[in-house]
């Protein structure tokens, strides 16, 4: 079991950047992929970005130029650097891990998630 804790989400203006980052914990030796997935007030879950070990990273449309994830210092974590914030980035932001064997998911496990609200 990997067991994930997102942090580091909040409150905003249009324009702002938060930086929420998660920590991967448990059988982390077999996770092979993470990202960020969100999910906003009516709406379903939506990529937001994947990173695959030894490849680049893969962003939704509609934050590329603006969030950028990266590995953090400590081992299986994952941070999220969002700038130019706008309405629309309003979600739950939830850590993902996978374990994927030929493109194929075998594991996957989910953070609880951390709100982000982007408002004057």
């Amino acid at each position: 079991q990997v067991q994930l804790v997102e942090s580091g989400g909040g409150l905003a203006q249009p324009g702002g950047s938060l930086n929420p980052s998660c920590a991967a914990s448990g059988s982390t030796f077999t996770v092979n992929v993470m990202g960020w997935v969100r999910q906003a007030p009516g709406k379903g879950r939506e990529m937001v970005a994947t990173m695959k070990y030894n490849k680049p990273v893969n962003y939704t449309d509609s934050v590329k130029g603006r969030f950028t994830i990266s590995r953090g210092n400590a081992e299986h974590t994952v941070l999220q650097l969002m700038n130019d914030l706008s309405p629309e980035d309003t979600a739950v932001y939830h850590c993902n891990a996978q374990t994927q064997a030929s493109e194929i998911i075998i594991h996957e496990y989910w953070g609880q998630g951390t709100q982000v609200t982007v408002s004057s």
